[in-house]
């Protein structure tokens, strides 16, 4: 077949997010064609090929940038074509991206392989799945506890058990769950929480030998040919299920797009259609309120609030992988959103009254030239107050030593050239450098080892990741640090004040920013050496 991909990149539209492929058509593409696709990037076309105006993805993009909510990629799918996709640098499209709760669906989806495979029921009790981790004896509402109760969120607790499971002193994480007092019947209560999710991953690695993510890979990941993907593991060697996958972008959507065709993958079916259907129903009610959470939850899926036989997939700070039947389109959605609901009411807003329309639109050249430009610009704006301070040439290049600090740092020092400052870092084990870009975020070379850093980074950063950096002097004496971990979502700021040969530096995470979270890190103080 034609190197789609590179003409997509030759075309004036296709590099920056969408690509005129002429009038591609709007019916489900015939099973021998879809086989050609599967494991590659999903087909593009035009908005208009397929029914939605450009001027709808402008007025969705514009309502974002008044929002004050911060995405970093969104791709829409509608009859199996992206029309429209795009990133804010200094998120890419080759970046895998944190999923947080979205990682649940995917946990759901292998034990729905389990169940099809004859290994299981939803209708098993849990304790069959755990005899060296039971309490003794077992409490009553522990032993009536199944498997569709963890699926459903159902399960009888009304506290959060994965604090519980991961203060366990020996990393024995579905033991401690297994002790957790569960004050409702199973089957009674709604009550979200991830260590549920935990404890189905830990099923599907007992009856199959493998990590979830393992397992995955062999049967969802590689046949839709999503590749690079990563998920945390637990002290006891299994993968976390309820948070912690990586995946681009693109492969939630075909994610989405697996679950919108009933499980079918080019000419395989993946999942039972049967499963497909008991996952994304409502099993049960949610939250008690009128939101896009307070409509009933189904296996790892919630339901959504515009009309019935939507549903998601989402995880915190606004990844969703949203699945609209009706309209036979899929929408992903990478974000470190404020607020979860302010995100989804742009979809419904913006989004959701264009997919009414079910048959092509004239080719609308200038709109969608528009959208190219709009797509082109996206980016979030890396802090400037002042690009000058007297401070830079007298600490270029010279060491302050810090005091005595968690970290093992001895010593920091600033290298300022051509628009950038190098941050050198130096402990026990020698010299890491961060490059920071003056207004501009800067990424080559900034990979974070997290287990191996200096830096002080955040609590929720976990996993190594690319990190896009800048710098700008907030007055004469205070330089801004800014960082954003690009294949996590979070961000941080060192604020690092000099006065004559004495520095101190101190830290605020994005989400302390946001108002969301308290900083924890205490920080660190020095002098010229």
């Amino acid at each position: 077949m034609t190197d789609r991909r590179t003409f997509i990149q030759q075309t004036a539209l296709g590099s920056i997010g969408i690509a005129v492929l002429g009038r591609a058509s709007r019916c489900t593409p015939s099973m021998q064609w879809m086989a050609k696709l599967v494991d590659g990037p999903l087909p593009r076309s035009t908005p208009e090929g397929q029914g939605i105006p450009s001027s709808a993805i402008r007025n969705f993009l514009a309502a974002v940038e008044k929002s004050g909510q911060e995405f970093h990629g969104f791709m829409v799918v509608r009859h199996w074509h992206v029309v429209a996709e795009g990133w804010w640098s200094p998120f890419a499209p080759a970046l895998k991206h944190t999923l947080y709760s979205l990682s649940k669906s995917f946990t759901s989806t292998a034990i729905g392989m389990c169940v099809a495979d004859g290994k299981m029921s939803v209708e098993d009790p849990i304790t069959k799945f755990f005899p060296n981790d039971l309490p003794d004896p077992v409490p009553p509402r522990l032993a009536a506890m199944k498997v569709k109760h963890l699926l459903t969120m159902n399960n009888g607790h009304d506290g959060r058990p994965m604090e519980a499971m991961q203060a366990e002193p020996n990393g024995k994480w579905a033991k401690a769950y297994l002790a957790e007092p569960i004050p409702y019947e199973p089957g009674t209560h709604f009550f979200y929480n991830t260590g549920s999710t935990y404890m189905l991953s830990a099923i599907v690695q007992k009856l199959t030998g493998k990590t979830t993510f393992d397992f995955l890979t062999e049967r969802l990941f590689k046949p839709l040919g999503i590749e690079g993907a990563d998920w945390e593991i637990s002290p006891e060697g299994v993968s976390v299920g309820g948070y912690g996958l990586r995946t681009r972008l693109e492969d939630i959507a075909k994610f989405g797009q697996l679950y919108l065709q009933k499980g079918t993958w080019g000419t395989k079916q993946l999942l039972p259609a049967s499963w497909v259907a008991e996952a994304t129903k409502r099993q049960g009610p949610s939250q008690e309120n009128d939101s896009d959470w307070g409509q009933g939850y189904g296996y790892q899926f919630w339901r959504c609030k515009p009309e019935p036989g939507f549903y998601r997939g989402d995880g915190a700070f606004g990844q969703y992988c949203i699945v609209i039947p009706q309209y036979d389109t899929v929408i992903a959605i990478n974000s470190e959103s404020k607020d979860m609901g302010a995100s989804m009411k742009l979809v419904w807003d913006h989004i959701l009254p264009a997919l009414k329309n079910d048959t092509p639109l004239p080719e609308d050249i200038a709109s969608q030239k528009a959208l190219a430009d709009d797509l082109k610009k996206l980016a979030l704006p890396a802090p400037m107050v002042q690009s000058v301070s007297p401070q830079a040439a007298k600490i270029s290049g010279k060491k302050f030593k810090l005091e005595q600090n968690a970290k093992g740092i001895e010593s920091v020092q600033f290298f300022f050239e051509n628009s950038t400052c190098k941050l050198t870092l130096t402990g026990p084990k020698g010299p890491q450098t961060l490059t920071c870009g003056l207004g501009k975020w800067h990424t080559d070379g900034n990979e974070q080892d997290v287990s191996v850093s200096l830096f002080v980074l955040p609590e929720r950063v976990k996993l190594t990741s690319k990190t896009a950096a800048s710098f700008t002097w907030q007055d004469d004496q205070t330089l801004l640090i800014n960082l954003k971990f690009i294949e996590n979502m979070h961000g941080d700021q060192w604020i690092c004040r000099f006065e004559g040969d004495k520095l101190s530096i101190s830290f605020k995470n994005s989400l302390v920013m946001m108002g969301k979270e308290e900083e924890k890190r205490a920080g660190l103080s020095g002098r010229l050496s």
